[in-house]
């Protein structure tokens, strides 16, 4: 199931199909990140996330029909307001990084959000660690330190940000795990759009400041793409397994840094490309052991994204 779809079904043997919708999505993703890039930093974050969020439960408006008939078991409550909770913090601190360090750094440390799910299944879902496994999640995590090479650059707040980003999302898909077995596909996703709203809301006022017609135009153009990356991550996942798709979410650094250096002047780490692909082969890598066992945990890197 994905996170960020609530869709869990197996997929159909048509792997072009699968790889041209992950093009698509991380083309639709991409253009996300450069339009929080564009907002800049005069919109406080948490502002900034709130009206994203606002402004997208218009696409949830289908789903009212099903939310009124929603009548949850003990205890899903608690578990939707948790999900809330981690997926509140991870989109408020991805706005803060996006404002603040590269196109590319951003969506680089974005993959480490997979391998946090790998851990957190075998810490608190009493997932097995195979040996294999073991040796992914440390190869990802050296990808990281490739990517942050501490004591060789400066690493401001917004590196430190994407780390705790990547936490909050792998939080997330985790619960969201345990949710869909209890509630719709539909419920899952308007209650995670719902929940984050809230949440975003006490933060926005604590630092609102009126923003112009510009800049809600534009945030309603990031919440029009990440919809729409989300229903074509959903057709390549209906297309082809995850094992042959979650490789392709590599193009999303090779957009990330032309964008970057094209539209912004950011220039081109290449040890961020290659720590990028470190972590991706990685990922990769458990997703394609898992399709042998058939299993699925490990989410693709594109359903922990805002």
């Amino acid at each position: 199931m994905s996170a960020a779809t609530g869709i869990d079904a197996e997929p159909a043997a048509h792997p072009g199909w699968g790889i041209f919708w992950m093009v698509v999505t991380g083309i639709l993703f991409v253009g996300v990140t450069a339009l929080v890039k564009y907002l800049g930093t005069r919109v406080p974050a948490p502002q900034a996330a709130f009206l994203r969020y606002a402004m997208g439960l218009v696409f949830v408006l289908p789903l009212l029909r099903t939310m009124w008939a929603f009548r949850p078991e003990r205890g899903t409550w608690g578990l939707i307001a948790a999900r809330g909770a981690f997926h509140t913090a991870g989109v408020a601190l991805w706005f803060y990084a996006m404002a603040r360090i590269p196109i590319a750094d951003v969506t680089a440390m974005n993959y480490l959000s997979p391998i946090y799910v790998t851990l957190g299944a075998a810490l608190f879902l009493g997932e097995r660690l195979a040996a294999r496994r073991v040796i992914a999640v440390i190869v990802a995590l050296c990808g990281a330190v490739i990517i942050l090479r501490p004591g060789f650059r400066e690493l401001g707040p917004g590196h430190v940000a994407m780390l705790f980003t990547a936490v909050c999302f792998g939080g997330s898909y985790l619960l969201a795990k345990r949710i869909s077995g209890r509630v719709t596909a539909g419920v899952v996703v308007a209650m995670l759009s719902l929940t984050v709203t809230v949440g975003l809301a006490p933060l926005a006022w604590a630092v609102w400041v009126p923003p112009t017609p510009w800049e809600l135009a534009v945030l309603f153009g990031v919440a029009c793409l990440a919809t729409g990356g989300h229903y074509t991550m959903t057709l390549a996942f209906r297309a082809a397994p995850l094992a042959v798709t979650q490789p392709v979410t590599f193009l999303q650094l090779v957009w990330a840094v032309i964008v970057g250096a094209v539209i912004f002047g950011e220039g081109v780490d290449i040890f961020v490309v290659l720590g990028g692909t470190v972590i991706v082969g990685a990922v990769s890598f458990i997703s394609w052991r898992e399709s042998l066992l058939k299993r699925r945990l490990t989410p693709p890197v594109a359903a922990t994204r805002i």
